[in-house]
């Protein structure tokens, strides 16, 4: 029971802030200028006129180029943490540390060439 008046603090916070999210989204609707014309209505698609339908497939390739930007930035992200911690370390850590990089580097080099040969970073 005292363990979960530890974690009071936190539901608090996290109650008033969900409270406040919903409080300024319903208030901004309620009290904004609401002014709707037929230009402010329309599709907006950076500035020329939308053609087609909103539901046309894409091709797979333009999937496979967005899935792989996410995934190396994702995996770039994860070099920074290493990168600020390296030089705090031990020798030996480091030098495990180093040769852990180089295979996680690696991984990302190998995807980065099965890419290059599946020719998904050729945009047609």
């Amino acid at each position: 029971m005292n363990m979960l008046l530890d974690y009071l603090p936190i539901a608090l916070i996290i109650l008033i802030s969900a409270g406040l999210a919903f409080f300024m989204v319903k208030a901004s609707s309620l009290f904004g200028p609401q002014r709707p014309n037929k230009e402010k209505l329309s599709t907006y698609e950076s500035g020329m006129e939308p053609v087609g339908t909103a539901r046309e497939r894409f091709t797979v390739k333009f999937y496979m180029v967005a899935v792989s930007f996410i995934v190396f930035d994702i995996e770039i992200v994860f070099l920074y943490p290493w990168a600020v911690t390296f030089l705090n370390l031990t020798k030996e850590e480091m030098v495990y540390s180093f040769i852990v990089s180089l295979i996680f580097i690696f991984i990302l080099v190998a995807g980065l060439f099965y890419e290059y040969l599946r020719k998904v970073l050729q945009w047609d």
